[in-house]
């Protein structure tokens, strides 16, 4: 709470520290390649989540930013199944295999509209534990 009231007084919004600093990509709406989520990957970016959330020092939390919308069911606020499905396949071929295919040591959710900090911003959140520094720089990108 401390974390998020600082980020807000200092920015404004999650939302603007975000796009200012963590997300090449301006504001939005953001224009995107590919109408499907995750199939082009200049229309997604995988950071370690900036967000402090109370877990185990084995469980990595990384966010998944995505340009293009990600369908949710107008009624219930949650994904459709469609978009489960797009999100689980890119979950697989992403975290999974690179895991060695132990689907155990992976999980992702994407929060329901209702429950977003950041509903302007696309974004599912995946939990990998015991991701070792390599894997980690290979899907942000980034050296640790």
């Amino acid at each position: 709470m401390a974390w998020s009231h600082e980020i807000k007084g200092q920015y404004g919004s999650m939302t603007n520290y975000i796009l200012q600093h963590r997300l090449p990509w301006g504001p939005p709406p953001f224009k995107y390649n590919s109408s499907t989520p995750f199939h082009d990957t200049s229309d997604f970016k995988i950071l370690l989540n900036d967000w402090p959330y109370g877990l185990t020092p084995d469980i990595t939390h990384i966010v998944v930013w995505s340009k293009t919308p990600i369908a949710t069911d107008d009624v219930t606020g949650d994904v459709t199944e469609e978009s489960r499905n797009i999100i689980e396949d890119f979950v697989n071929r992403t975290f999974v295999e690179r895991v060695g295919g132990d689907s155990y040591r992976v999980m992702w959710f994407k929060n329901w509209v209702r429950l977003q900090s950041v509903r302007a911003l696309e974004h599912v959140h995946v939990l990998v534990k015991d991701a070792t520094k390599e894997d980690l720089e290979f899907w942000t990108g980034t050296k640790m």
